[in-house]
């Protein structure tokens, strides 16, 4: 395995950091000074201020909100409130500064917990590779409702190019379920693509790439980065699939002065809401469903039904619509077990 160069920030260059400086003087907290969370791993938060870099612990009431609102927890991205108190070992987070977009998912331990993943997010790089098997479409349409509902731009960004067999007709598929979204082929080994993503990170921008674990973000990055930012391993020979070594979200500066922020595989992408996410990603569902007869149209056999019209005439494709229907269902459980529990926990009061 290859091992990373060691990290440095400047905190001009994280970002539109003129936004946090501006929000924290509405905060009012003495002595504060506006800082970003670099990365998270099992330590405390990694920030970065212009006075320095620190490992910082949430202020005592910052642990409180936590306990009862999953959003008070810190993300990578974040911009935050850092003193320094006196007698203290660490710098303190006294506060989360208002995130212009966040990554959530259902917090994959919990029933009914939100979890936030990412925040501040200007650019999103949903990565999935190439290979001998065909891109999993349910598996990447689930991801762009996720990169939508964070109010991030998505780009699909399809890897290592160079190992398939048929790279114009995969990325055809893929571009047949992406709408306005671009699709971009990339691959480490040619450099296909490379330059033309780099035209997306420019400066200021923070951009995000998600996807499995394997399929090469890691890699990636460290051709846009020009240097060895990432820890890689070779592919398994087993199965030509590459190995976890991303193990904490954490942000990599670019030549370029943009930003990328590093996550590690996704096993688990569970959605907690998604009514924003599902309509940018289905706009042809979605655009059908309003002239459904019924406000409260399920879609099966209800009279004047716009969706099954669409289907019928070949409007929506049939598989695509079950794919829909699934990720709604799973939302419909989601909402119903949050809703029991506001009723449990009203019951207790």
């Amino acid at each position: 395995m290859e091992e990373p160069t060691q990290k440095t920030y400047n905190f001009e260059h994280l970002g539109d950091v003129e936004r946090p400086r501006t929000e924290l003087t509405h905060l009012g907290i003495d002595g504060a000074e506006p800082a970003r969370v670099v990365r998270l791993d099992r330590g405390l938060p990694l920030v970065v201020s212009a006075s320095g870099t620190y490992r910082a612990e949430p202020s005592n009431a910052l642990v409180k909100r936590m306990k009862t609102d999953a959003l008070a927890r810190v993300a990578v991205g974040d911009w935050v409130a850092l003193t320094h108190p006196d007698g203290h070992d660490s710098a303190r987070i006294e506060a989360i500064l208002p995130r212009t977009s966040a990554f959530t998912r259902k917090d994959p331990g919990e029933n009914t917990t939100e979890q936030v993943i990412l925040a501040n997010v200007d650019v999103v790089f949903v990565v999935t590779a190439l290979g001998e098997e065909p891109v999993n479409l349910a598996r990447l349409e689930r991801k762009l409702v996720l990169a939508f509902e964070s109010g991030a731009r998505p780009i699909i960004v399809l890897t290592k190019s160079d190992r398939c067999d048929d790279c114009d007709a995969e990325v055809e598929r893929v571009r047949a379920i992406a709408g306005e979204v671009p699709v971009i082929a990339t691959s480490t080994v040619t450099g296909a693509g490379i330059d033309e993503l780099r035209t997306m990170i420019n400066p200021q921008v923070t951009a995000a790439m998600i996807g499995s674990s394997g399929v090469g973000k890691s890699t990636l990055i460290n051709a846009l980065a020009g240097t060895e930012q990432q820890a890689t391993a070779e592919v398994r020979e087993t199965d030509d699939k590459g190995r976890h070594t991303t193990v904490a979200r954490e942000i990599v500066a670019l030549p370029c002065g943009g930003i990328l922020i590093d996550t590690p595989g996704m096993r688990a992408v569970a959605l907690w809401h998604a009514d924003r996410g599902l309509a940018m990603t289905y706009p042809e569902i979605t655009e059908a469903t309003a002239h459904c007869k019924f406000g409260n149209c399920t879609h099966e056999s209800e009279p004047g039904c716009g969706v099954k019209a669409a289907l019928e005439a070949g409007d929506i494709d049939v598989e695509r619509y079950a794919r829909y229907a699934k990720l709604c269902e799973e939302l419909a459980d989601v909402a119903h077990k949050r809703e029991e529990k506001r009723r449990r926990s009203g019951a207790k009061r």
